[in-house]
């Protein structure tokens, strides 16, 4: 077996492993732990907040264009957020007014 294959072959066992380590865990009549309740109810907004965080670390507001193509992408994308309550819709909407803005205007 080829080292890439081997490679492929263990990510495929661990991803799978992953998924269903929950259902072993917590399937059946088993209550889900409040800690683990708990981590489900925080987790995504905090990861929501490191990636706004991670994905504007480099805007540069001592120098043109001063973020306000990052500023009015971000703002869009509470707009529809808050609009249409749609993830997805919110992604795709800001995505394409930071390229329109950075392509077009800035």
């Amino acid at each position: 077996m080829s080292h890439a294959a081997l490679i492929i072959a263990v990510a495929a066992l661990v991803t799978v492993a992953l998924r269903f380590l929950p259902f072993l865990l917590f399937g059946g009549k088993r209550e889900t732990p409040p800690f683990i309740a708990y981590l489900g109810r925080v987790l995504p907004s905090a990861i929501m907040a490191m990636l706004v965080v991670y994905c504007l670390r480099n805007v540069q507001l001592t120098a043109a264009p001063f973020g306000i193509p990052e500023l009015l992408s971000c703002a869009v994308v509470v707009l529809l957020h808050v609009w249409k309550r749609s993830t997805i819709l919110s992604i795709l909407g800001g995505t394409a007014c930071y390229m329109l803005l950075v392509q077009l205007i800035f």
